[in-house]
């Protein structure tokens, strides 16, 4: 967890970390534990091989900050990269992890992007043999709806990955290494209500304008649901698949 529960996250779904349980958790007897990195909270060095994959939320801090534990997270990402653990990056998870693996990351050139998007899936997917990216060429139509909520982006992935989705708002929807790394630049796990909680929040704190609020919140509420489902399909496909 980079970020701590805000207010209403807390009241209306029980925090964040239950959140993504209900997004990606789907079979009895698995086991999810919490790490607030945000409060230099770490697993065990020693621990990491219990483990079959690690999900790093989204933050309202910046991704190329030099934070101490911004850059102890980078140091854990590069060891479970290493190991060839799987770790799914949500929003800032997804742009630390492009960091910490030797891309470049920060201001998007084009502003807030906050409400919903549509995502495009690039239908040549490699690396070859890489059964998670071959089963989301299958499972996927060319485009999904996501909830985004960012204002940092990925400039440039790291060498070895590959940039599998986009949308007309930013390059760097998605990208992947091999079947063990996944960066999702948008919210899978969130739900209307909870953006709209953080749009509110973002006004309070002179994060943004008011018109681009109401813009945002009146687009959100005329839209059609995001793609959840599919969404939730692919991450859990991506952690669990061996």
């Amino acid at each position: 967890m980079a970020a701590r529960d805000p207010d209403y996250v807390k009241k209306a779904h029980g925090g964040y970390f239950n959140v993504f349980l209900a997004a990606f958790g789907d079979e009895q007897g698995e086991r999810w534990d919490s790490f607030m990195v945000v409060d230099g909270e770490f697993p065990d060095k020693n621990d990491l091989h219990c483990y079959d994959g690690f999900v790093v939320s989204g933050s309202p801090c910046d991704a190329y900050g030099n934070d101490e534990w911004i850059l102890e997270l980078c140091l854990l990402l590069q060891t479970l990269h290493s190991l060839k653990k799987k770790v799914l990056g949500i929003c800032f998870g997804h742009q630390v992890l492009c960091r910490a693996l030797g891309g470049r990351v920060g201001k998007a050139t084009t502003g807030w992007d906050i409400g919903l998007r549509r995502v495009r899936i690039m239908e040549d997917l490699l690396p070859a043999g890489s059964s998670f990216l071959e089963d989301l060429s299958r499972m996927s139509p060319p485009s999904l709806s996501i909830i985004e909520c960012h204002q940092d982006e990925v400039w440039e992935v790291p060498s070895e990955a590959k940039v599998i989705a986009f949308s007309d708002k930013t390059g760097v929807e998605m990208f992947a290494i091999g079947d063990h790394i996944l960066g999702i630049q948008g919210h899978p796990e969130y739900t209307k209500d909870i953006v709209c909680s953080i749009i509110d929040r973002l006004l309070d704190d002179c994060c943004i304008e008011r018109e681009f609020a109401e813009k945002a919140k009146c687009g959100l509420e005329g839209a059609d649901e995001p793609d959840r489902s599919r969404w939730e399909k692919i991450c859990r496909n991506f952690l669990k698949e061996s």
